[in-house]
């Protein structure tokens, strides 16, 4: 499973975050494209809308369970993802920032 960590992501790397409505609503990295892993094979080419043609899917969730079960399927569709290793509980931690849905700061649920 190709991974990678919080520290590695560049400023402005894309971010696919899969979590649920909810999650997303209390708080998300900013810019961030959001498809719950839930409505995801249905919403793929929103994805593929989105994305940078040259560029990783950084996928990321929680904790990592679900965006390595969505990176797993996108390296089966012949894109290239990584997991982001900890997800939205490391990001938080790390001091990156995290915004809820009105823009303001949020928190990880």
């Amino acid at each position: 499973m190709p991974t990678v960590t919080v520290g590695d992501l560049s400023d402005g790397a894309f971010l696919l975050d899969v979590r649920e409505d909810d999650e997303w609503q209390a708080g998300h990295a900013p810019g961030a494209l959001h498809i719950p892993m839930s409505d995801f094979v249905a919403r793929f080419g929103e994805l593929t809308e989105a994305a940078p043609q040259d560029g990783k899917v950084n996928v990321i969730c929680r904790s990592g369970g679900r965006s390595a079960q969505v990176t797993m399927y996108l390296a089966q569709q012949g894109i290239d993802a990584v997991n982001v290793d900890g997800g939205m509980q490391v990001w938080e931690a790390s001091g990156k920032t995290v915004v809820d849905d009105k823009d303001q700061p949020g928190t990880v649920i």
